[in-house]
């Protein structure tokens, strides 16, 4: 076996793009390449994963662990329960931890001299249309904005901290319990939005009272009420926080308060508090094949500004719901001295 130290800044086209922790101590600027024998796979939620042992060219074998996207993504490029088994040979580009441990997140998996599974991130495309927003919508990943890391990367290029939320970020530490994923505590709304180009984000209309909005990310739910209430008083907190909605024309208007405290909902160490609040807007557009969305995000203690984005999403009934079932132990994977 061999052990390869090539840095590769950028990777080629046919490099596979899985979701991860990479706030969790990972070079996401540089990658390596190794050669080794695949020792343990283990597909469970939040990531897959697998083992392999290579020899240092200094000699002496090492294991490492290698981290995937979640079962849900890496089905749609072609991966299964089976895929890899105790004993293959593998080629792997991946991005190191930081701290020099044996992890790292894999970019790229070649078995028997190709690339396994899909190649590049997953696109859905306009099939069909609709007359109402109730319904499947996904993001096409071709049409959005890259940032280095993906969902960290985005928050990291568009946030601007306040003093409080720099200090917070300083004294983060990604690699500990304090990660609220070694605990399986997703992230609430906007992270719905921004992870649609992997998880299509699903709209039901219960009635003219109700509506829910919910992703197979981390099983995130929200009940919106229609029926003109207000928001409770700040002394009760919901971790998907607490949605009015209403119609403004054809564009749903969703209104969203009362978080509990979060320590990193962005995935780069920066809290939310009770001040959180995010604003949706959801409207049919060209002819029913896609909906306009749009967010504002907004957190005086950490946050400077008020952050917007938006995207058109695809309506995609064709894609399966599937949950997402965090796997305490799965999750726990990436934590400094976890075996």
């Amino acid at each position: 076996m061999k052990y390869l130290t090539t840095l590769v800044a950028v990777f080629a086209p046919a490099a596979l793009v899985f979701g991860h922790h990479s706030d969790a101590g990972l070079d996401m600027e540089n990658a390596i390449v190794l050669d080794g024998t695949v020792t343990g796979y283990y597909w469970r939620n939040p990531h897959a994963y697998f083992t392999m042992e290579t020899t240092e060219v200094a000699g002496g074998a090492v294991e490492w662990e290698l981290q995937m996207g979640s079962t849900i993504t890496m089905q749609r490029r072609g991966w299964a329960r089976d895929t890899l088994v105790a004993g293959d040979r593998v080629t792997v580009e991946l991005h190191p931890a930081i701290n020099g441990r044996p992890y790292g997140i894999a970019e790229s998996v070649e078995k028997e001299d190709r690339v396994i599974g899909a190649t590049g991130a997953y696109r859905v495309e306009v099939t069909t249309s609709t007359t109402s927003l109730d319904g499947k919508w996904m993001a096409n990943s071709s049409e959005l904005v890259s940032y280095p890391g993906g969902f960290d990367g985005f928050f990291q290029a568009n946030l601007e901290l306040t003093e409080r939320g720099r200090e917070a970020q300083a004294e983060y530490d990604p690699l500990s319990p304090e990660n609220p994923e070694a605990t399986c505590v997703g992230r609430p709304t906007p992270a719905m939005l921004i992870s649609s180009n992997l998880y299509p984000v699903e709209i039901i209309f219960n009635d003219d009272q109700t509506i829910t909005i919910r992703t197979d990310y981390w099983d995130e739910t929200r009940t919106i009420y229609m029926d003109g209430r207000g928001h409770p008083d700040l002394s009760e907190r919901f971790r998907a926080g607490h949605s009015t909605g209403r119609w403004d024309g054809d564009t749903l208007m969703v209104d969203t308060r009362n978080f509990t405290d979060h320590r990193s909902p962005y995935q780069i160490g920066v809290p939310s508090g009770m001040q959180k609040h995010v604003v949706e807007r959801y409207r049919l557009i060209e002819n029913g094949t896609r909906i306009a969305v749009d967010f504002m995000l907004e957190d005086p203690e950490y946050i400077a500004e008020p952050l917007t984005h938006s995207r058109d999403l695809i309506y995609s009934p064709q894609l399966p719901s599937q949950p997402f079932d965090c796997d305490p132990e799965a999750t726990r994977r990436f934590l400094s001295g976890s075996n």
